[in-house]
Parts: structure tokens; sequence; C-alpha cells
């Protein structure tokens, strides 16, 4: 019969009716792109409510349009006259400090709690509002007044009305605090806030020489004016006083970088969904084709053309993918808040709900191009197959590739994806290594699937019918061998690397605590006091082994002959360039610390200074042996020879510190003491009792609290990775469906053929778990280096975490993971049980 074009508006017509009835043929399509969509959408409008909402409070989360910060100092007046210069000044000092409830009967609940003491001026804050609960802040703050948080109140139990020492001062609760606006600014803390007034703070005696303490100054610039050029300015002007700058644009560096180290994260696991999501849409569109194969016969012996069999089956495809796509951008968008909700203080600002458009439009260009490039080569198959050819693809299926006109088409889809992916990337060398990655494991996948073709065929035929059966399906005609691979593959993979992220997060803590951690941490005794603080410990714990370490805080201003702020390529791993890092003394190797390069400098060593550093680091900065380090201490700037390099073993839970002078170098300079205290008995909090009645200034931290505040983080980090990598799962999940799907009308015709021979259900039911459970079986090592290699990578290099993976759950995850997808491939199965020969062979 004579071929006529239908065009388009006939198309739709039977596109519309043939889709009415057939809706079910395009599920996994519909799915898959749903569930990438929803992916790309989330992370994308998450990312961006985040920075926006960092962005627009800038000035509310540093305090200021500029903030300049020194430690174990305050400004002075000539300095102070300098910052008043360029607009409003307010400042703040912050301190770790132990809280003492006065009145507090011993034995119920805790004697003193570590806090974070802020002191405050009659200007703060200079944008945004201190929160209170039973009240509104007003400034000036009465001297013998504190504010204190939530946490704090819960653990002292306390409430307004109620007495806290600090020092030598005594205070009244004034109010509950709600909001402390620049908490995001302030950066990790190790206990609850309190507020007094500067001169408050001044009255508990703890700013003394060497005290541990921050001084920010936060200036509010005129309107109109650029804080960045004027932070610029003062810090050229001020090179070699050793302060830190922000501006309004980096209010939060330290959440800034988490953020970033999040977003590649989250951008690895968005391009991962994606991948899985366009070959679920290629076994999806292969599947509901194969089983229209009837119709597509019959329209084109009827006189369709090929461009008719294109138009009616790309609208039914397009039509499904617009409504996926659609559904996908509104749940992602409505996932933003639920996030926020149930992740709660995790996040380090709570945006509210608001549509942004560039990651939704992102999200629909995406759907669209994973659903064009994984339809097309399915869709150009079927259009030139003939109809004689479709209706005996069954037993001959035929074997034609792509066309010039197909090529073409998925070509140029490829390389927009590529383009825009990378062009929204924050880090375009990242997201290359993670599509490299996700392109080279398809192809393993790929290749694995033709070598298992490949070796079924060559291998000697077994006796056993069944195994025959199994190993004669994975190469004969039809076979979807190659597409179970990569399903089952990435599953696995999916599934390993899941469990390794996890149980390395939730081991950071217990597999680096040593065996032996020192039960205590006490810090800001004063440096004329060592004897003191031995003979206190010594008293309530004789046997107690006891580490005193100096403690001061240095700026690196310069190395390799050139000043930091006059490099344009800092090293992204070189943390010891991000602002103040703890330094100490000694005359000996420290504790946890092994010499890797050079000698230590001898016990009585008077000459110029010298320093030891960290071997990483060294790495980092290209620095070696005989090279000189300046580092800022209370504002004095010091050239010193590295004579060593050491290896820090961080696991020790001690004072370990990258810079570690000679005694000549910093003994003169005013510094407080720190140290671990090791119990043989339960004295612990004997010790703290005494230590605290001793020294006013001191704060004393027990290791169980610390560790089980970081654990809380982690473990919410968890269930966070969980809850964004379960996309990735699911999609998995939904690409093995339709690799089954996908080879359903072949698998049917030899179920009717084997049972027309005499075969039983459970005969055939055998040799379709026998075939996968060969696939899996091959896949299991292959499975287990991939989802390990690409948890490594997201745990080391990504977060800079420690790898220490739960090998037990690892190898578990992967036997139950590989059991999963043998269950979901035997019940994919079950439906050709029910297939009766005579009535099945009347429709094939």
């Amino acid at each position: 019969m004579a071929q006529h074009d239908l065009g388009w508006g006939e198309s739709w017509r039977i596109a519309r009716r043939d889709l009415h009835a057939r809706l079910i043929g395009l599920r996994l399509l519909f799915v898959c792109l749903f569930l990438g969509v929803t992916m790309l959408a989330a992370v994308g409008s998450l990312t961006s409510a985040i920075t926006k909402e960092i962005s627009e409070r800038g000035q509310v989360i540093l305090g200021g349009d500029i903030q300049i910060e020194m430690t174990q100092r305050e400004a002075s007046a000539e300095d102070k006259r300098q910052f008043v210069q360029r607009g409003t000044l307010s400042e703040t000092i912050r301190m770790r400090a132990m809280a003492k409830r006065i009145g507090h009967a011993q034995g119920d609940g805790p004697d003193a709690v570590l806090t974070e003491l802020k002191g405050v001026d009659t200007l703060y804050p200079l944008y945004g509002t201190l929160a209170l609960h039973n009240g509104r802040y007003a400034a000036p703050l009465p001297t013998d007044a504190i504010l204190i948080d939530t946490a704090l109140a819960e653990r002292l139990s306390l409430r307004p009305g109620d007495r806290l020492r600090y020092g030598e001062a005594d205070f009244t609760v004034k109010d509950i605090i709600a909001d402390e606006p620049d908490r995001v600014g302030e950066g990790f803390t190790l206990g609850p806030v309190a507020i007094v007034s500067l001169e408050g703070l001044r009255r508990t005696g703890l700013i003394q020489p060497g005290s541990l303490f921050a001084s920010k100054y936060r200036i509010r610039l005129p309107a109109g004016a650029d804080a960045g050029a004027i932070r610029k300015r003062m810090e050229e002007e001020n090179a070699s006083a050793g302060w830190e700058f922000d501006d309004r644009e980096n209010a939060a560096p330290g959440t800034s970088r988490f953020m970033g180290r999040m977003g590649q994260f989250l951008s690895l696991i968005g391009l991962t969904a994606l991948a899985v999501a366009g070959i679920g849409v290629n076994n999806g569109v292969t599947s509901y084709l194969t089983l229209r194969r009837r119709s597509i016969a019959t329209l084109k012996i009827l006189g369709a053309s090929t461009a008719d069999i294109v138009r009616i089956y790309l609208l039914q495809i397009g039509a499904v993918s617009a409504f996926a796509i659609t559904l996908g951008l509104v749940a992602g968008a409505l996932t933003v808040p639920l996030i926020v909700a149930v992740a709660g203080d995790v996040l380090p600002v709570r945006p509210g709900f608001a549509l942004h458009p560039l990651p939704l439009v992102t999200a629909v260009v995406y759907g669209v191009l994973i659903a064009l490039i994984f339809a097309v080569p399915p869709l150009a198959r079927a259009r030139h197959e003939s109809g004689a050819a479709l209706l005996r693809a069954t037993v001959d299926p035929a074997r034609r590739g792509l066309d010039r006109r197909g090529k073409v088409l998925t070509t140029a889809a490829v390389l927009l994806l590529l383009a825009l992916v990378l062009a929204g990337a924050r880090d375009i060398l990242f997201s290359l290594w993670v599509i490299g990655a996700i392109a080279g494991v398809l192809i393993l996948l790929t290749g694995l699937g033709a070598l298992a073709r490949w070796a079924a065929r060559k291998v000697p035929r077994p006796r056993t019918p069944l195994l025959r059966l199994a190993l004669t399906n994975l190469y004969r005609p039809g076979a979807q061998t190659t597409a179970l691979v990569i399903a089952l593959g990435l599953a696995l993979t999916l599934f390993v690397t899941l469990a390794g992220i996890q149980t390395s997060l939730s081991s950071e803590i217990d597999r680096t605590v040593p065996d032996k951690a020192p039960d205590l941490f006490v810090l800001d005794i004063p440096s004329s006091d060592r004897a003191k603080l031995i003979a206190t410990i010594a008293s309530q714990a004789p046997d107690a082994a006891v580490n005193i370490v100096p403690a001061l805080r240095g700026t690196v201003v310069a190395y390799g002959g050139q000043r930091v702020t006059d490099r344009e390529n800092v090293p992204g791993d070189a943390f010891l360039l991000r602002g103040e890092r703890g330094v100490t003394y000694s005359t000996t190797v420290p504790e946890g610390s092994e010499l890797v390069k050079g000698t230590w400098w001898p016990a009585d060593y008077k000459g110029p200074p010298l320093v030891s550093l960290d071997a990483e680091q060294a790495e980092v900065l290209d620095l070696d042996v005989g090279d000189v380090l300046t580092v800022s201490v209370l504002g004095r700037e010091i050239d010193a020879r590295i004579a060593s390099l050491r290896t820090i073993n961080w696991e020790t839970m001690g004072f370990n510190y990258v810079m570690v002078f000679s005694p000549s170098g910093l003994s003169s300079a005013p510094h407080s003491l720190t140290a671990t205290i090791t119990l043989r008995g339960d004295e612990k909090g004997a010790v703290t009792r005494s230590l605290l009645a001793a020294f006013s200034s001191a704060s004393v931290i027990e290791t169980s609290e610390l560790l089980s505040e970081v654990r809380a983080l982690l473990d919410q980090m968890a269930a966070a990775i969980v809850a964004a990598a379960s996309i990735t799962i699911l999609a998995g999940i939904a690409v093995l469906i339709g690799a089954i799907s996908a080879s359903r009308q072949i698998r049917s015709y030899d179920a009717i053929i084997l049972k027309t021979l005499g075969a039983t259900r459970w005969q055939i039911l055998g040799t379709q778990a026998l075939e996968y459970g060969l696939i899996a079986a091959v896949l299991a090592l292959v499975s287990l280096g991939l989802g390990i290699s690409a948890a490594w990578f997201v745990i080391v290099r990504v977060f800079e975490f420690g790898w220490a993976p739960d090998w037990s759950v690892v190898m578990a995850t992967l036997l139950g993971g590989a059991a999963m997808t043998l269950g979901i491939g035997l019940i994919g199965s079950l439906p050709l049980m029910a297939l009766r020969p005579a009535q099945a062979l009347r429709k094939v």
C-alpha cells in the first residue's frame, strides 16, 4: 500500500487513543524522569535557597559590613580611631568559659557547663535583632545581667532570676535568647552561648595576658559603600598586624566551605541520578516499543510512513515525559521546605519557601535532554524496521544501529547536556571527574555484559538442564544480558557506595578514638601556674597522666618569600592559611607526632626561632626543611626557619599542633597552658571540681561530652546523605525493573515453548533465578570495588573525613542488595508463570 503522511494532527489523535489504552507501558519512562527531575530540582533549589539566604543576610550573619578579628588581644585606641573613620563601630569579645550555677545542689545535675561567653557593647547588634523569649533586648545590658540560650538554661535548669558565676563575677539571668543574629558567622562552638556586657565580661577577670579570647570589631559602612573594596584596602594597609578581615559578601567562610563541599556531593548525586535515570528512560522506551511492535507493524503495512511512526510515538513519549517533568518540578520545589523542616539545625540557615527559577529551568532542560538522548536510539530502530521484520522480531531480533540523523541528534543533545552541566558547575574539574567516572562505570559494565555473553557461549555445556538453559539465556537472540548487567551493576554499586559512606561517617568517632583517650581537657590555665596545676590534679588523682602544653594563636602571613595577601592562588587544601591557627612551643617532639625529616632542636637551644611543621601541610605549600615561615603572634611577626617535618597522629585525641616552635621563639610571649588528663580510676568529677575551684579562668571539657556533640553532628550528616542518595537508589531499582520489562516478550515466548515441551512453572522460575544469580555473582566483586571507590572519594576528597568503613556492614549490604535485586528479577518473572501456551501462541 502506498505511504502517505498523516500529519501532526492525525498522528496526535492516533497517539492519544493508543496512549490512553497503553499508558501502563510507559510507567518506567515516567518514574525515571520523575525521580531524576525531582532530585535535580530539589538539589538546585535547596542550594540556591541557602546561598541566597546567606548572601541576603550577609550583614546580619557577619554583624556588620566589615569585620576585623584578632585573638588574645584587643585593638588599641589608635586602631579603633582608624575603624571609626570607616563607619559606625561595634565591639564584641568572645571566649570559652565555665558557667557555674550559684546555689546549685551537688549531685543535682552538672555543677558547671562549658559555654561561649560573649561580651557586647551598647551598639550590638549593628544589623538584625537579638530576640529574647520573655522580653525585648534593649542596650545597655546591666553589668551584672546575663542572657543565656535555651541549651544552657536546660542543662543547668535555669530560668530568669537565677544566678550564674563566671570567673570572679556573679550574674543574674535576665532572659533566654531566642535568636542570636550573628550566630552563623561565629562558626563552630563547643558549648551554648551566654551574653554579657563588655564591662560585665571584664568583671569576671577572665581576660588576662595569654588568655584565649577573640576580639571582633564590626563596622557599618555608609549607604552605597563598596564593602569588598574597603576591606581589601584596610587589609593592605594593616598587612603586618596579623588581623583577620571579612566582609558581608563572605560573612561565614566556614559555612561557605561546608556548603561548597555539600554542593559538590549533591552535584555528584545529581549527576549520578541523571545518568541512572537516562538508562531507565532507554529501558522504558525500549520495553514500550517492544510491546508495540505489532501496532507499529500494522501501521506500516497499512501505509503509514516512517515519519508517521516517529511522530506518533514521539508524541506519546513526549506527552509522558512532559507529565513526569512537570510533576518532578512540583515535587522538587515542595521538597525544599520539607528538607528545611526535617533538617532543623543541621542547615546553617533556615530559608523560607520561594521558587528559584534557574534551578527549576535547569532541571527541565536536563529532563528534556535526557529523554531525547536515551529515547532516540530505540525510536530510530523502530522507525527503520519493516513491518515483516517487526513481526519476526520475537524470534529474529534486528541488530540495526542508529542512522545518521539519530547519531547527529543524540550527539548534539549529549554535547549540549555536558555544556550545561559544566556551565552550572561550582567546580568544573570536579564535574569533569564525576562525568568521566560515570561514563567509565557505564563503559565497564557494558564491557562486562559483552564479556558475560561471550563467556556463556564458550563455556562447556553443563549436564544440568536448568543450568544449561540459564547459560543459554545469556547469549540467545534477543537476550538483555548487557542491559541486566548494567542495571544490576548500578544497583549493587549504589548499595555498596551508600553503605561505605554511612558506616564511615558513623565510625568516624568510634574508630579514631584510641583505646585510652584523655578523660579531660583543661584550657586557659595561667602560664605561671604550672606547678599549681600539677598539684591540684595530684591531690585528687595521684596516678593521673598529665600532658601540659603552652597555647597561643598565630597567623601565617608569609611563606616561600612572599606574603599570603600578595598571592593570587592559594592551595585549596592549605587550611594552615585559613585565619589563625593554634601554635605552641616545646623542647621535645610532642606526643602523637613522629619526625620524618630534619632534626629537633636541643633542649637548651637559644638561637633564632625554629619551627617544626606538619609534613602534609608542608607538601601542600611546597615547603621543606630550611625554608622560612613568617607567623604573626599577638601582632608580632616571627620569621622562623623550618627545622623539621612531622607526621601527626590526629587520632590521639590530644593537643596536636601543626606548628611547634622552639622555646626561644614564643616562651616570652603572653600565653596560657592547656592540659590533657588521663585518669586511672573514676576521679573525673572530683578532679573537675578541684580545678574549677583552684582556677577561676579554667575551662574543663569531658571527652565524652565533646564526642557526643560531634557524633550527633555526624549522625545528622549521615541521615542527610542517606536521604539524598535514596533517590539514586530508587532510580537504580527502576532501571533494573526496566531491563527486566524490556526482555519480557522474548521471555514470554521462551516460557511458552518450555511449557509446551513439558516444563513446570518452578523449573522456568528456577532457570530465571540461576540466570540472575550468575550475573549477580559476576558483578559482586566489580560492584564492591566501584562502590567502595565512590564512597572513599566522597568521604576523603569531598568531606575530608577519615576513611573507616564497617566492612561487615558493607558486605552484608552487598549480599542483601544482590538478594533484593534477585528478588526483583524473580518477581518480574512471575507473570510468565501464568501464561497458557495455547492462548499465548495465538498472540505471538
